[in-house]
């Protein structure tokens, strides 16, 4: 192996900063209510590469006068490439044994995952980085592609820089931090604050990227370019402050001041992780992003790292050096890749589905057994393969033996044909496997037909002289056929978003009239209910179920009430998400209704979900077709049509 060049040296301090930078985010992947800025850990991740990685080019160009590309590549491929070819054929293993139905949608993910391009994969085929509902055991794979690709274009950077010669290096700092400032505002000119739903309803949150729509939000967070700012700090960073020139500069004498600022630095990291939002959030609007992130969030957190990394890496620094340096943080520091790489499909292949949050009791287990498969790979796996084991027992291998030597040849053929066994059934799996969908998102698409679009039906606008209505207590009428409206008055209107949706047939056939679509926020509810009594078609009673995917308030309750002030009856369901904030904050108003309005009254459907979760998905949400059942005739019993 290629020993490190000495004017480097082994720098404890960076790994504290890695192994807090990798908890963070770990803590936010199990339940981010507990820290909802946790994901800024990768962010930092992208600085100390762009630091350390940068550094060890100049210090090679320094010791030997040139930069060996071939052996750059070669040690990142040592580095990173075993352990995540490991993960991803266990992931195959283990869906092909225990997860068959997720085989076929997997099959792009693994081939995007191995040829480090899994960002872009993301962005092009719209599978959201941020969507709550899916089985996505190798998401978290887009950090490493980003910085995958970083490694295969920066030595043939710093090799231009090299041939600058010494002292125009210090200006390419200059120039690198410019280019990490014209990246922050690139990302704000281009982000769009509002509301994110589809490419119909908010069309400016959508960008063509070779002719193709892809989401703006999901490029700006995944894609290469736009996520290149804190790389570009670090390798900034590095220009300026290599520890070797340090130790002999009177910059490096005065440790204390660099320890505060490093202190101001960690300190900024941490309340940023407690301070910001996640990317995107549900609001009473919608969903929206998080504007500040996009608008400068990344830059200062950028900043607050290159901070904390003069500090750590300072000769004399005492503070920042000595507790980041301790022993566990440098141990948890030199598995933090495998750590980030086991960690997520062990999560995923307990939950099912990547908004659900962990409890305390489940997080602790699940990150002890992501670090067993972490210690076994940095032992067995990444530790021998760096120090070139694989290139030593082939040449043992091949090398002209007899008697015992063929012996145990052949029982090292044995065990490779016996350890193969699995991973071949797994791609063999893979490969032939049928794309299908995942049951919620079937039994969504089954209940499409059974729903009517209000607002984009197509009815007359023109309004309608209805003679008189149907009571509560009366017969209902027959709902209206899906896709139009046909001037009538609407005995039951339904208004939900996908769990009611997933419901629309059992609705359906008990006579009402479902508007359900994915995603939908509660202010549209105000929409449709101003619509409807515009055309004066608002019949005996309205049924709203939102508040899954966004947040209310007591305004826009209000405002809604105002179209509806006339109907006997408004039925408003409470929400069952049990892993996102928004439940309670949700029900509290919900529940407040009646007392404020005479004609209202709530089903209590969070109650029941808490009782039968059986009745329930594995995403504890959305509703199964022996639950849907109960919560129609339930909703039936609340507006007296038992």
């Amino acid at each position: 192996m290629n020993k490190r060049p000495q004017l480097l040296s082994y720098i404890p301090s960076l790994d504290g900063i890695r192994a807090l930078s990798v908890i963070a985010v770990i803590i936010y992947h199990a339940n981010k209510l507990w820290l909802p800025g946790g994901f800024l850990g990768v962010e930092v991740f992208f600085v100390i590469s762009g630091y350390l990685i940068t550094l060890l080019l100049l210090a090679e160009s320094e010791q030997s006068g040139s930069i060996s590309l071939g052996q750059f590549w070669m040690r990142r491929f040592r580095r990173l490439l075993p352990a995540l070819w490991v993960m991803v054929v266990g992931v195959v293993v283990f869906a092909s044994l225990f997860q068959r139905t997720m085989l076929g949608t997997l099959r792009g993910d693994v081939v995007a995952a191995l040829l480090y391009g899994f960002n872009w994969f993301q962005v092009w085929n719209g599978t959201s980085y941020f969507t709550s509902f899916e089985f996505v055991p190798l998401r978290h794979l887009w950090s490493l592609a980003v910085e995958e690709q970083f490694y295969l274009v920066w030595p043939l950077v710093m090799l231009l820089v090299a041939k600058l010669g010494k002292r125009k290096i210090p200006s390419v700092g200059v120039l690198f931090f410019g280019m990490s400032v014209g990246v922050a505002i690139y990302v704000a000119m281009t982000y769009r604050p509002g509301t994110i739903s589809t490419i119909d309803q908010t069309p400016q949150q959508f960008m063509s990227l070779f002719g193709h729509s892809v989401s703006r939000i999901d490029f700006l967070f995944l894609g290469t370019l736009t996520r290149s700012g804190g790389l570009l700090l670090g390798a900034a960073l590095a220009i300026w402050w290599r520890p070797w020139l340090l130790k002999r500069s009177q910059a490096g004498s005065d440790g204390s001041l660099f320890d505060l600022v490093g202190l101001v630095g960690l300190g900024v990291i941490v309340l940023a992780m407690f301070k910001f939002h996640t990317v995107i959030e549900g609001t009473d609007a919608g969903t929206i992003g998080y504007d500040f992130l996009f608008r400068g969030g990344f830059f200062v957190v950028d900043l607050a790292s290159i901070a904390l990394i003069a500090a750590a890496v300072h000769p004399s620094s005492f503070i920042i050096s000595r507790s980041l340096g301790n022993p566990i943080f440098v141990w948890l520091g030199r598995r933090s890749y495998g750590f980030y790489l086991f960690h997520w499909p062990v999560f995923q292949f307990y939950r099912r589905f990547a908004g659900k949050g962990l409890t305390p009791y489940e997080f602790v287990v699940l990150a002890l057994i992501a670090l067993a498969f972490t210690e076994l790979s940095f032992r067995l796996i990444e530790t021998p393969v760096r120090h070139g084991a694989i290139s030593q027992w082939w040449r043992e291998f091949r090398a002209p033996g007899y008697g015992r030597d063929v012996a145990r040849r052949q029982r090292q053929i044995l065990l490779i044909a016996v350890f193969s066994l699995l991973p071949v059934f797994g791609v063999v799996s893979l490969v032939t496997a049928k794309v299908q969908v995942d049951e919620i998102t079937q039994n969504l698409s089954d209940n499409q037909q059974n729903v009517v679009d209000v607002l984009g039906s197509g009815a007359s606008t023109a309004p309608v002289v209805i003679t008189g209505t149907t009571l509560l207590g009366q017969a209902p009428t027959a709902p209206a056929a899906p896709g139009s409206l046909d001037g009538q008055v609407i005995d039951i209107l339904a208004i939900g978003d996908s769990v009611m949706l997933g419901a629309a047939n059992v609705l359906t056939e008990r006579g009402v009239t479902v508007d359900a679509l994915k995603s939908r926020p509660f202010r549209q509810a105000l929409e449709i209910a101003n619509y409807m009594k515009s055309i004066n078609r608002l019949g005996s009673v309205v049924i709203i179920h939102l508040g899954t995917n966004n947040t209310v308030d007591v305004k826009t309750l209000d405002e809604i009430m105002v179209p509806l002030k006339d109907v006997p009856l408004v039925l408003f369901v409470n929400v069952h998400v049990p892993d996102e904030a928004r439940q309670t904050k949700n029900n509290l108003l919900l529940n407040e209704m009646p007392s404020r309005y005479e004609n209202v009254k709530v089903f209590d459907w969070n109650a029941v979900a808490n009782a039968h979760p059986e009745y329930l998905y594995s995403d504890k949400t959305h509703i199964r077709i022996e639950g849907q059942k109960v919560y129609a005739d339930l909703m039936m019993q609340a507006i007296g049509r038992p």
